[in-house]
C-alpha cells in the first residue's frame, strides 16, 4: 500500500497557515487548583450533577449524567472537594449553565479503572488488534460512552452516538480526520505525531462495531510528517490491506465533514442530512485517541490537547485538564501588555472572542488563540456576495444576518441555514466585519428552541 495523493475539485479558501506551534510537543500544565465544570459540554441533552458541595471525588469519578441518549456524562478532572456550584456564561452558544467547582487536594487520585490493556506496555500491536475483535460490539459503545467521548475536533456531538447509526443506515466507509484545516490549530497535528499508535487502535475500536468496506485516513499535505508516520503505523499493524491513508489539498474548510466526504469518496451529504445518510462515518484523530484509552484503558475523558498560539511569547500544545481555567493556560503560554490582545477560543475562523479568561476548559475546545488589537467594527452589508462565492455549501450567507436581526428566523430557514457547517468562511472574506457565524448560530438556536 503507497499514500494515495488526491486531488480535488473542492476550492473552498486558501488562508494564510500560521502553524507556529506545528513543532511544539506536547506539555502538560500543572492541576488547576480549582476546576469549574460546566453541566453541558456537548451537543444533545445537559447532565445533571450527581455530586453536591461538600463531597469529595476522585479524578475520573462520575461527576454528572442524563437518562437521554444523546448526551455525555462529565467526570471529575481532578480529585479533591465539591466546594459550590454557580452560573457561567458559554461564551459559544450564549447560554447561561449550571456548575460545579472543584478545590483540587493537589493528589490527583484516580477511581479504580478497568484495564484491558496499557497503550503504552504494548510491545505486539497485533496481538492487541486480536484481542479487539473479541470485544463485543455492545461493549465497547457501553465503555464510549460511560467515558463521556465526545467529538473532539469541536462539534462535541456525543461519540456513542455517531457509533449506533440506525439499522436502516448501512455504515459502508469510515474516515479518520487528521485534516486540521483552521489556521494557527495544530493539536491534531502534534496528536498524530505522538500518539499515532492511540489513534490507529481507536480506529480499528471503531471498525468493530461499524463493520465498514472502506478506511481512510485522510490528512492535509501541508502535515507530510503526520502522512509519512500514520502510513508507517498501518503497516506495522498488518491493516495496509484494509486502511488507505489519502494526501488532500489543504484548503479550507476540507476538515468539515461534508467537504471531506465530497472530496474523499464523492459523496454528497443532502440538505439537512448527516454523513449516515451517505453511509460514512467520520471521526476526529483525538476522537480516535480517547477511544483506544476508553476502551484498552477505562480511562474518562477528563483532559484534552490544546494549541495556545498568537502572540504569546511561548506558544504551546497543552495537556490540560477539563475545568482548567482559560488564564492558566494564557499565563503559562506567558502574555504581556495584555490589554493590548482579545482572546478568542478556537481558531481565527470558527472561534469565539471572549472577554472573562475563567471560563473553563471543556470538551469541545482544541483552540486558545492571542490576536492583537479588537476585533473590527461591524457595518451594514453591501452586498458584495463574496461570502456566497467563499460558502464550501453553496448557501447564501448574506441573508441570515439580515433576517436573524429582525427576528425573522423562520425565513433564515427558506435559506436552508441548517446546512451551514459554521466554518467561518463568509465572515472571513466579508469586507464589512459582519459576523455572520454568530448571527448563524443565534437563528439556529431561535430555530430550534421552537420546537
Amino acid at each position: 500500500m503507497s499514500i494515495i495523493k488526491k486531488r480535488s475539485a473542492f476550492a473552498g479558501v486558501k488562508l494564510p497557515e500560521n502553524k507556529i506551534t506545528e513543532e511544539e510537543p506536547v506539555e502538560k500544565i500543572s492541576l488547576p487548583q480549582v476546576a469549574v465544570i460546566p453541566v453541558q459540554q456537548n451537543i444533545g441533552a445537559p447532565c445533571e450533577f450527581i455530586v453536591k458541595r461538600g463531597d469529595t471525588v476522585k479524578t475520573g469519578q462520575k461527576i454528572a449524567d442524563t437518562d437521554k441518549f444523546v448526551s455525555a456524562p462529565i467526570h471529575a478532572p481532578v480529585s479533591g472537594k465539591v466546594s459550590r456550584n454557580k452560573q457561567v456564561l458559554n461564551p459559544v452558544s450564549g447560554a447561561v449553565v449550571e456548575a460545579l467547582t472543584i478545590e483540587s487536594d493537589g493528589q490527583d487520585e484516580w477511581i479504580d479503572m478497568e484495564v484491558i490493556q496499557k497503550i503504552a506496555d504494548i510491545d505486539d500491536l497485533r496481538q492487541v488488534l486480536a484481542m479487539i475483535e473479541k470485544i463485543p460490539a455492545k461493549d465497547i459503545l457501553g465503555k464510549v460512552r460511560e467515558a463521556g467521548l465526545v467529538g473532539l475536533g469541536g462539534a462535541a456531538f456525543p461519540t456513542h452516538v455517531k457509533l449506533s447509526p440506525p439499522p436502516e443506515k448501512k455504515i459502508d466507509t469510515f474516515i479518520l480526520n487528521g485534516c486540521e484545516c483552521e489556521p494557527f490549530i495544530t493539536s491534531d497535528h502534534r496528536v498524530m505525531l505522538e500518539f499515532g499508535r492511540h489513534i490507529l487502535l481507536g480506529m480499528f475500536i471503531i471498525s468493530q462495531v461499524l463493520k465498514p468496506e472502506n478506511l481512510y485516513i485522510a490528512i492535509e499535505d501541508n502535515k507530510p510528517d503526520a502522512i509519512e508516520y500514520m502510513h508507517r503505523l498501518v503497516v506495522e499493524m498488518g491493516l495496509e490491506d484494509k486502511v488507505d491513508v489519502v494526501s488532500l489539498p489543504s484548503r479550507y474548510p476540507m476538515g468539515a465533514e461534508k467537504t471531506l466526504i465530497k472530496s474523499l469518496v464523492g459523496r454528497e451529504v443532502p440538505m439537512g442530512g448527516l454523513p449516515m445518510d451517505v453511509g460514512v462515518v467520520v471521526n476526529n484523530v483525538a476522537t480516535c485517541k480517547s477511544v483506544a484509552e476508553a476502551v484498552l484503558e477505562g480511562k474518562p475523558l477528563v483532559e484534552k490537547i490544546i494549541t495556545v498560539t498568537g502572540a504569546f511569547q511561548k506558544p504551546k500544545n497543552l495537556l490540560a485538564r477539563i475545568g482548567t481555567p482559560v488564564s492558566e493556560l494564557v499565563d503559562y503560554c506567558v502574555l504581556q501588555d495584555r490589554d493590548k490582545y482579545h482572546v478568542i477560543l478556537g481558531g481565527p475562523m470558527m472561534g469565539v472572542a471572549i472577554n472573562d479568561t475563567g471560563y473553563p476548559v471543556t470538551k469541545g475546545l482544541n483552540c486558545v488563540l492571542i490576536k492583537q488589537g479588537k476585533a473590527g467594527r461591524e457595518q451594514n452589508c453591501i452586498k458584495c456576495a463574496r461570502c456566497v462565492a467563499a460558502c464550501p455549501m453553496d448557501l447564501m450567507p448574506l441573508m441570515y444576518p439580515k433576517y436573524v436581526k429582525k427576528g425573522r428566523h423562520e425565513e433564515c430557514k427558506q435559506y436552508y441555514i441548517s446546512n451551514c457547517i459554521e466554518c467561518g468562511s463568509c465572515a472571513y472574506v466579508c469586507p464589512a466585519n459582519i459576523p455572520i457565524v454568530g448571527y448563524i448560530k443565534t437563528g439556529k438556536k431561535k430555530i430550534a428552541d421552537k420546537k
